[in-house]
Parts: C-alpha cells; structure tokens; sequence
C-alpha cells in the first residue's frame, strides 16, 4: 500500500510539472517598448514555448512588436532576419527566449558578490526535500 500511494504521489508530481506556460508581453507596432502589466499574456501550454520581439527602426522612430511564439518559428525568424539587424533605418531585429517576461525590459546587471562574503549552506532544492519526505515516510 505506502509503494502506492508513494508511486501515485510521484506521478502526481511529475505529470503536473509537464504543461507548461510561459508568460509574455505581447503589443503590435508601438512606438513605445510595451513592457507593463496591461500586455501580459498566458501564451498557449505546450505550443507557444517562447516570447519574441522585434525591434524595427522607422522613419518616424523605433516601433516594438512583442508576442509568444513556438520555439520553432521563432528560431527561424531571428536568423532570417539577422542579416537585417544593423540598428539603423529600416533595421528588423528579432529575438527569442524562454523565460516568463523575458521580452521585457532588459534587466540591469546584478553586481558580481565581493569575496568578503560568506557563503552560506545551499539549500535543497524543493524536489530533492519531496522525495526525501515520500522515502522517510515510506520507510517508517
């Protein structure tokens, strides 16, 4: 019975960790960088695995175009259009990443930890503390 339910609670675990969503800031055409709260979406799960965003450099100024996008599209996009990314007029820059609102603003640079420093313990990851619990509790 506890090879059961320790079973059953694994592939509870496991099988939830399997759809997953990114979130990502989507706007067409702004001349703004559209990067707050109103332009967040919930990309599609198991489909729309990225976020994109195009750079275009105008004549009348820079205009951004943000959205989800499968991991294959996008990939294909940003090399094709690599060639065009020069930052001057008529320049398309296109990128792709994989991390929820990662077409946003870029994120200043944390400062690096100085040696004075000290290092505390790491802690355990939340899926190691899972397992040694179900273990524990199966062995009693």
């Amino acid at each position: 019975m506890r090879l059961f339910t320790i079973t059953t609670l694994l592939l509870l675990f496991f099988s939830t960790g399997l759809a997953l969503q990114i979130q990502c800031y989507q706007c067409e055409e702004m001349t703004h960088d559209c990067s707050m709260p109103e332009f967040i979406v919930n990309c599609t799960v198991n489909v729309q695995d990225m976020c994109q965003k195009e750079v275009l450099v105008k004549e009348d100024g820079i205009h951004y175009r943000k959205s989800c996008a499968s991991s294959g599209a996008c990939l294909i996009a940003s090399s094709g259009y690599q060639q065009f990314c020069t930052g001057k007029l008529n320049s398309v820059c296109i990128t792709c990443c994989n991390t929820p609102l990662c077409n946003g603003p870029r994120q200043k640079k944390r400062p690096q930890p100085s040696a004075a420093i000290t290092l505390t313990q790491p802690q355990l990851p939340v899926f190691s503390s899972f397992i040694l619990l179900l273990l524990s509790c199966g062995l009693c």
